[in-house]
């Protein structure tokens, strides 16, 4: 029965562990490479920091890596706040036959691509777009407003594309919470405020560290949506990384600035782990 076991266990993780392998490991090593390497003028490389140099030599580059950062840490606490209280309703406040039905409507926006979703958006937004022309027609507005290609559109967009993987954790953990809990918080005189910053979340704090770790890592990764929402104004850093790799054809820069992108948002991943207490093993149970 064991070595049945073993021979399943092998199976199973064979597909995953080549997966790993050869579409990310091996891939990374490369660029890894790439990124040290510096071809001269008479066609010969060799093996210099300019490639990562140059990322502090240009002002564009580093501030447009701080900017991308501290956006994605703002997106990461805006989707936070809309998603603790959806989470909060559909495991505390709504019917057990309901919680279903709510979250296959969280769940149904994400089964088309990003491209729709942020089409859709763009749709809405624009001079001619569906908000506008019901605001003219109330009287509300004098002629249309271009909502799109600033940075509050671009951050809705980001904010809307990563809600789903804040509320799915959310919802995991809250559904553990103890109404008890909660009931005895009022019976004692505690206002909400209370409820929520003593009770709600420290128990969900694993789930809240494990949904921003997934929607900071993925809105700092987000080359779409910035792009499309944002405008040429928007400065993300991912651009700065396509246009090494597309526009220049210039595959070592551009590894360069990949694995600053990695470190930058390990980095920040670690920190937050550090002031919230928690482990990277308790936050992905």
């Amino acid at each position: 029965m064991t070595q049945h076991r073993k021979w399943g266990l092998f199976f199973f993780l064979t597909p995953v562990l080549l997966w790993l392998t050869l579409l990310i490991v091996l891939p990374h090593i490369d660029l890894l490479r790439m990124s040290f390497i510096l071809e001269t003028d008479t066609g010969e490389t060799e093996w210099r920091l300019s490639n990562y140099a140059s990322f502090f030599k240009e002002p564009i580059y580093w501030l447009t890596f701080v900017r991308t950062a501290i956006y994605s840490i703002i997106v990461t606490l805006l989707t936070l706040v809309v998603a603790l209280p959806v989470s909060f309703f559909i495991t505390k406040v709504a019917r057990p036959g309901t919680r279903g039905f709510l979250m296959l409507l969280i769940l149904l926006p994400f089964w088309v691509s990003e491209l729709v979703r942020v089409y859709g958006w763009m749709i809405l937004l624009r001079e001619s777009g569906v908000i506008n022309h019901f605001l003219l027609k109330l009287g509300i507005l004098d002629q249309p407003v271009e909502m799109l290609y600033n940075d509050a559109a671009m951050i809705l967009g980001l904010v809307y594309t990563s809600m789903l993987f804040m509320v799915v954790p959310l919802v995991s953990v809250l559904e553990s919470l103890d109404d008890s809990l909660i009931e005895a918080a009022y019976d004692l005189g505690a206002d909400m405020g209370t409820i929520v910053f003593k009770i709600i979340v420290p128990h969900a704090t694993p789930g809240i560290v494990s949904g921003a770790i997934v929607v900071f890592m993925l809105t700092l990764g987000n080359y779409l949506t910035p792009n499309l929402m944002g405008g040429k104004n928007s400065l993300w850093f991912t651009e700065q990384i396509y246009n090494q790799f597309i526009a220049s054809f210039n595959w070592n820069q551009g590894a360069a600035f990949g694995f600053l992108l990695l470190l930058l948002s390990s980095g920040i991943v670690w920190l937050g782990l550090k002031l919230s207490g928690q482990t990277l093993g308790k936050v992905v149970r």
